[in-house]
């Protein structure tokens, strides 16, 4: 990622993260909406699962400078993510849910430039995963 992508997903993560449940709990519904079979993955407190889902997100938010402090991290995401069920195809909904999410809470602050800096992350983020879970599987 170049270094004014990094610093667009950073900006505006920042200003989502005093409101991660509230950005989390769109996500979910979100995703059931787009995808509802997927809501079989998830079992328990949906109010905690958003939490840690932008409790990570923060995590690689903070590391996209670092992606080797970031790469174990997110080789034991994906996993951990293929033993729950979630297939390659998933990741594509799980960016749209995100995007739609960030574009809700953000409004006219989401420009282009930021939407094509978190998909731009989003991006490498699933690729690694994906990778993970396919390594694992071979």
């Amino acid at each position: 990622m170049e270094q004014r992508q990094i610093a667009l997903v950073r900006e505006t993560f920042k200003q989502v993260e005093p409101i991660a449940q509230e950005v989390g709990d769109l996500f979910y519904n979100r995703l059931f909406e787009i995808d509802p079979p997927l809501q079989q993955l998830f079992r328990g407190d949906m109010k905690r699962q958003a939490l840690m889902l932008m409790t990570v997100l923060g995590l690689v938010v903070r590391s996209l400078d670092r992606p080797a402090l970031l790469a174990e991290a997110v080789r034991e995401l994906g996993l951990r993510h293929e033993r729950y069920g979630v297939r390659p195809e998933d990741y594509h909904t799980f960016g749209a849910a995100l995007l739609w999410s960030l574009e809700q809470v953000l409004g006219d602050r989401f420009t282009a430039d930021v939407r094509a800096a978190w998909i731009e992350a989003f991006d490498m983020l699933a690729a690694s995963m994906s990778h993970a879970a396919e390594q694992s599987a071979a």
